[in-house]
């Protein structure tokens, strides 16, 4: 099973915790010794679960948007996007379990014209205003097509956003770009003529489900 290199520092850390742990508990048989390998131990293999990171058959469809992160849908609606659109699009939010793959993905091939960190809140990431008042960080594609733009949004228990790619640099659709540690939300913003294929509850996979259909010229 394939890691995302982000989460190395975590799974290390655990198991080599738990390595220790049970050296000493063998040495001097201290039961606390024991437990506290056993809970280490346990928690590298979460890590190893949280930070799971599957190869995928992207479609090679252009007329596709699609869903940058594995989730549950919670949000569609119709929105005014200041910072990138810049005015009128579609949203679609996607709330990331913590059992849930964490690896983004791009929705599309494109440029990065748009790159911004924002600090905020850590409200529970599927709360409305968990758009607007959480730590988050925006990247805005442009493609032929139109633009779009991702918001990587942290949650009560996710405290890191990542987000690797720089501005000018070009993506391919399904790219991995980025991950947000240990719960979190994602928002999807894209052309109000471009044509929604989720709705509310859905379960969706990052770099395999349509979210849109873009009308091709």
């Amino acid at each position: 099973m394939r890691i995302a290199p982000e989460g190395s520092l975590e799974i290390v850390l655990s198991l080599a915790l738990a390595l220790v742990f049970g050296a000493l508990a063998l040495a001097f048989r201290w039961q606390w010794a024991a437990l506290a390998s056993a809970a280490c131990g346990l928690a590298g293999l979460c890590f190893c679960c949280f930070f799971r990171d599957p190869d995928r058959a992207i479609p090679a469809d252009p007329s596709l948007l699609l869903s940058p992160a594995d989730g549950t849908v919670v949000i569609v609606r119709e929105v005014d996007e200041p910072f990138f659109i810049k005015g009128p699009a579609r949203q679609v939010s996607i709330f990331m379990s913590p059992l849930d793959v964490h690896v983004n993905r791009a929705p599309l091939a494109g440029t990065v014209e748009y790159k911004r960190y924002y600090p905020g809140k850590y409200l529970p990431a599927f709360r409305d205003k968990a758009s607007t008042d959480n730590e988050q960080t925006h990247l805005g594609i442009a493609a032929p097509q139109g633009k779009v733009l991702v918001k990587q949004i942290a949650g009560t228990l996710a405290r890191r956003v990542v987000c690797h790619p720089a501005m000018g640099e070009t993506l391919t659709a399904g790219q991995r770009y980025g991950l947000i540690k240990l719960g979190s939300r994602l928002d999807l913003f894209f052309p109000l003529q471009w044509e929604v294929a989720v709705a509310l509850r859905q379960k969706v996979r990052g770099g395999l489900t349509t979210i849109a259909r873009i009308p091709q010229p």
